[in-house]
């Protein structure tokens, strides 16, 4: 494995100083009307359903590899490239692209911090003009499987004291208030922090201090020495979780994209509230 260039959670001023750098994709993952209102210069747009699966009740599942090699390579993504994605919407979308290419192995990737909402607010320079992608020919494949949990891996480590499940919903929702599925409540044994709370509204939605964030993990038992299964309703503000653990040194973290619409569906598995 080579040494990323830039880092996993970028910074805004950083990114611009890198706009022009050859062998950066950015990628927007904004909605189209966002994209077309204003985006950063050079961002492709990739829109947010392509890069997820739906088998209903399942609604966030990966795709399979012959439609993320076209999705990827619609966007021009080649092995060299170092993306950096984000999005208009808190940062998961760009995290679900992310996590998706941590899966595929690919190497070289970061979030930008606080997303368009931090790029805007700063005012740093924006574009209106599409950029038109020059497609590749990427081969998907999953090349690490190591980020990846399914409900049967779920199932079999729930009561393994090395493995945390993380529920990145509301607490509303972990404890069954909210009822977004057939069954409402959590994973048993799961561990609860909303998404939301990992980011600073007073600093234009950026990540918490590093500190801050692992005093808040540590309380609920997440250590960099555990694995660590994280999940939402559809592995979209779940991916954000995961990386922000793999930010704070986190080496196992896996996604369960299935997480709460096909767990909380299923009348076979345990369920807490």
């Amino acid at each position: 494995m080579t040494e990323p260039k830039l880092p996993l959670i970028l910074d805004t001023r950083t990114l611009e100083a890198h706009l022009h750098d050859p062998d950066l994709l950015l990628v927007d993952l904004s909605s189209e009307e966002s994209y077309h209102t204003q985006h950063i210069p050079g961002a492709v747009h990739l829109p947010f359903p392509r890069l997820i699966r739906q088998a209903p009740p399942a609604m966030g599942l990966l795709p399979d590899m012959e439609t993320l090699s076209a999705v990827l390579s619609d966007i021009g993504l080649t092995e060299d490239k170092h993306v950096v994605a984000y999005d208009a919407d808190g940062s998961g979308k760009a995290s679900r692209l992310l996590w998706t290419l941590d899966v595929l192995g690919h190497e070289h990737y970061s979030l930008l911090d606080g997303g368009l909402h931090a790029w805007t607010n700063e005012g740093h320079p924006v574009d209106v003009a599409r950029t038109d992608p020059r497609p590749s020919r990427y081969r998907a494949e999953i090349r690490n499987p190591h980020a990846l949990a399914d409900k049967a891996y779920v199932l079999k480590h729930l009561n393994d004291p090395h493995v945390v499940v993380l529920d990145a919903r509301s607490a509303a929702e972990y404890s069954g208030e909210d009822k977004r599925a057939e069954r409402a409540g959590h994973i048993p044994g799961a561990v609860n922090l909303d998404w939301i709370e990992t980011m600073d509204t007073h600093n234009l939605k950026r990540l918490k201090a590093d500190e801050t964030l692992r005093e808040r993990y540590k309380a609920l038992g997440l250590t960099p020495d555990k694995e660590v299964v994280v999940h939402c309703q559809t592995h979209h503000r779940s991916a954000h979780s995961f990386m922000v653990l793999k930010h704070l040194g986190f080496e196992r973290v896996r996604g369960y994209a299935g997480s709460w619409s096909e767990w909380g569906n299923d009348p076979d598995v345990p369920v807490e509230s």
